[in-house]
């Protein structure tokens, strides 16, 4: 009886594990497949990226070759660029041109001659009593102002002298010779006998000459506080009134000089300079051979 219990027992449990194998084996081959779908696929996305990835790094490489050759030359150009930037001097900014004002004392190495010269006037003789002198025109002592620009042209005398400046000078000058009295020629004075002699003139006149003058500068030791400079030779116009009678005289002449300046402050110079004045020959027996010697204020801009 007990061995039938068992066998029935045993019947049942096999049965049972029969059919639970049965149920399950279709699910689980069901989730093998959908498992080996989904690695399938999963598989082809990163194939895909995989190549998607290549194909960028590839187009990538190719732009960057296509670019290359340009940026190269521009980084080129811009180095050279910089390091002769780099290689250049840095330069002082100073200011090369300058306005002058100057003044001083003149002498004269002739007389200036002219019918206003005592001892060349006929009229009544040079030894007429009635004839007055105020600063005999055959004074040679003088004096002299004007103002003048300096114009800077190069910086190394053409490539001859370095820190060599070479200036062109543009001035005028006004220059007092004397102040005279001359002979009268008014007839009023009465003598016995209806004669008359020439009464003394009260009036008198200055004889003053201009001059504008155009000349090379050489100027020398650039950004120094120090300048020495020459003028080896300049061209002038001197006009002298009156000279004579009625007459004003107009000559050409040459110009020498030198001198030097300092800057004593910023933009600021003193200097002193000394220059002759030399013309050929006479006209209308005036002569305008002069030296010049003085100092000047400058202003650089």
């Amino acid at each position: 009886m007990t061995f039938k219990k068992n066998n029935i027992c045993l019947g049942v449990a096999l049965a049972t594990i029969t059919v639970a194998g049965a149920l399950v084996s279709p699910q689980a081959a069901a989730g093998t497949k959908a498992e080996r779908m989904s690695e399938a696929a999963n598989n082809k996305v990163d194939a895909l990226e995989a190549q998607l990835q290549a194909m960028q790094a590839e187009l990538a490489s190719l732009k960057e070759q296509a670019n290359r050759p340009a940026d190269s030359e521009k980084v080129q150009e811009l180095d050279a660029w910089m390091t002769s930037v780099k290689s250049q001097p840095v330069e002082a900014k100073t200011k090369d041109n300058m306005v002058f004002f100057r003044g001083g004392y003149a002498h004269a190495n002739e007389d200036r001659g002219g019918t206003l010269d005592p001892t060349s006037n006929t009229a009544f003789g040079a030894s007429n009593p009635n004839g007055q002198l105020n600063g005999n025109i055959n004074d040679q002592d003088a004096w002299y102002f004007g103002a003048g620009f300096d114009f800077s042209l190069d910086d190394n005398l053409f490539g001859l002298m370095d820190d060599t400046e070479v200036l062109a000078e543009l001035g005028v000058n006004y220059t007092e010779l004397a102040t005279i009295q001359p002979n009268g020629i008014s007839f009023n004075v009465p003598l016995g006998g209806g004669a008359t002699l020439p009464a003394v003139n009260t009036e008198s006149a200055t004889i003053n000459m201009a001059t504008v003058s155009a000349s090379p500068k050489i100027k020398f030791l650039k950004n120094s506080a120090f300048r020495p400079w020459l003028i080896p030779v300049g061209f002038e116009l001197n006009v002298i009134s009156p000279p004579s009678d009625a007459i004003t005289v107009l000559t050409p002449g040459m110009m020498f000089g030198v001198g030097a300046d300092y800057k004593i402050w910023k933009n600021l110079y003193v200097g002193a300079d000394v220059r002759y004045h030399y013309a050929p020959g006479d006209v209308d027996g005036v002569n305008v051979n002069t030296l010049n010697a003085g100092g000047y204020l400058g202003i650089g801009f």
